[in-house]
């Protein structure tokens, strides 16, 4: 009986987590709007948090 239950468990968990992947593969572009829009709020805020491309540095660099 025990072994059954911990099979059950070990079956209801992958089930659980099939069906996380499934939620975010199907709302995946929504989640992506959602981190996009709270960036340009971050950097439209201008939060300390916020750094500055380390390519900044090298843009008056000639190129030769």
């Amino acid at each position: 009986m025990k072994v059954a239950r911990f099979v059950l468990k070990i079956v209801a968990a992958s089930l659980a987590a099939a069906a996380l992947t499934c939620c975010v593969v199907a709302y995946w572009d929504k989640i992506m709007d959602f981190f996009r829009s709270l960036t340009g709020k971050v950097k439209a805020a201008g939060c300390p948090c916020s750094y500055p491309s380390e390519y900044d540095d090298y843009a008056d660099w000639d190129m030769e």
